[in-house]
Protein backbone atom coordinates (compact mmCIF):
# COMPACT_ATOMS: atom_id res chain seq x y z
CA UNK A 1 0.00 0.00 0.00
CA UNK A 2 1.50 3.33 -1.11
CA UNK A 3 1.20 6.49 1.13
CA UNK A 4 -0.90 7.78 -0.66
CA UNK A 5 -3.61 5.35 0.05
CA UNK A 6 -2.81 4.90 3.66
CA UNK A 7 -3.49 9.06 3.97
CA UNK A 8 -6.88 8.85 2.31
CA UNK A 9 -7.86 5.98 4.66
CA UNK A 10 -6.21 8.40 7.65
CA UNK A 11 -7.99 11.11 6.62
CA UNK A 12 -11.28 8.72 6.18
CA UNK A 13 -10.89 7.75 9.54
CA UNK A 14 -10.01 11.24 11.10
CA UNK A 15 -13.39 12.54 9.95
CA UNK A 16 -15.11 9.11 11.03
CA UNK A 17 -13.89 10.54 14.70
CA UNK A 18 -13.88 14.22 14.40
CA UNK A 19 -17.99 13.25 13.49
CA UNK A 20 -18.39 11.00 16.37
CA UNK A 21 -16.60 12.96 19.07
CA UNK A 22 -16.78 16.79 18.16
CA UNK A 23 -14.39 19.31 19.50
CA UNK A 24 -12.70 19.71 22.94
CA UNK A 25 -11.21 16.46 24.16
CA UNK A 26 -8.02 15.96 24.80
CA UNK A 27 -5.38 14.11 22.29
CA UNK A 28 -5.06 11.28 24.14
CA UNK A 29 -9.35 10.74 23.37
CA UNK A 30 -8.41 11.18 19.82
CA UNK A 31 -5.66 9.77 19.35
CA UNK A 32 -7.69 6.24 20.88
CA UNK A 33 -10.35 6.70 18.84
CA UNK A 34 -7.96 7.36 15.73
CA UNK A 35 -5.90 3.97 16.31
CA UNK A 36 -9.07 2.00 16.77
CA UNK A 37 -10.54 3.34 13.60
CA UNK A 38 -7.75 2.59 11.45
CA UNK A 39 -7.21 -0.76 12.60
CA UNK A 40 -10.63 -1.66 11.83
CA UNK A 41 -9.90 -0.57 8.39
CA UNK A 42 -6.58 -3.37 8.46
CA UNK A 43 -3.73 -0.98 8.72
CA UNK A 44 -1.18 -1.83 11.32
CA UNK A 45 -1.30 0.80 13.93
CA UNK A 46 1.82 1.50 16.27
CA UNK A 47 1.15 4.11 19.35
CA UNK A 48 3.37 5.85 21.61
CA UNK A 49 6.62 4.66 19.65
CA UNK A 50 9.62 6.22 21.00
CA UNK A 51 12.30 8.24 18.58
CA UNK A 52 15.50 8.24 19.83
CA UNK A 53 17.38 11.26 19.67
CA UNK A 54 21.20 11.58 19.28
CA UNK A 55 23.79 14.38 19.56
CA UNK A 56 27.18 14.12 18.72
CA UNK A 57 27.08 10.47 19.01
CA UNK A 58 25.22 10.23 22.66
CA UNK A 59 21.37 9.05 22.75
CA UNK A 60 19.79 11.81 24.76
CA UNK A 61 17.16 9.57 26.77
CA UNK A 62 14.72 12.91 26.03
CA UNK A 63 11.39 10.85 25.49
CA UNK A 64 9.97 11.70 22.52
CA UNK A 65 7.59 9.53 20.49
CA UNK A 66 5.23 8.98 17.91
CA UNK A 67 1.44 9.29 18.63
CA UNK A 68 0.91 6.95 15.73
CA UNK A 69 2.77 4.84 13.29
CA UNK A 70 0.50 3.49 10.13
CA UNK A 71 1.80 0.70 8.55
CA UNK A 72 5.14 1.49 9.68
CA UNK A 73 4.92 4.40 6.56
CA UNK A 74 3.38 7.19 7.81
CA UNK A 75 3.35 8.85 11.40
CA UNK A 76 0.60 10.61 12.67
CA UNK A 77 0.74 13.23 15.36
CA UNK A 78 -2.94 14.26 17.18
CA UNK A 79 -3.10 18.09 17.87
CA UNK A 80 -5.90 19.91 19.61
CA UNK A 81 -6.50 23.61 19.83
CA UNK A 82 -9.53 24.70 21.62
CA UNK A 83 -10.09 27.76 19.12
CA UNK A 84 -9.00 28.22 15.38
CA UNK A 85 -6.35 31.21 15.39
CA UNK A 86 -4.78 32.43 12.25
CA UNK A 87 -2.05 30.67 12.31
CA UNK A 88 -4.35 27.29 11.55
CA UNK A 89 -5.87 29.05 8.49
CA UNK A 90 -4.79 28.19 4.62
CA UNK A 91 -3.65 31.51 2.94
CA UNK A 92 -3.89 32.04 -0.64
CA UNK A 93 -0.39 32.69 -2.11
CA UNK A 94 -0.21 34.98 -5.22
Amino acid sequence: MTENEISSKIIGAAIEVHKQLGPGLLESSYERCLAFELSQKGLNIQTQVPVPVFYKGINLQVGYRLDLLVEEKVIIEVKTVSEFAPIHKAQLLT
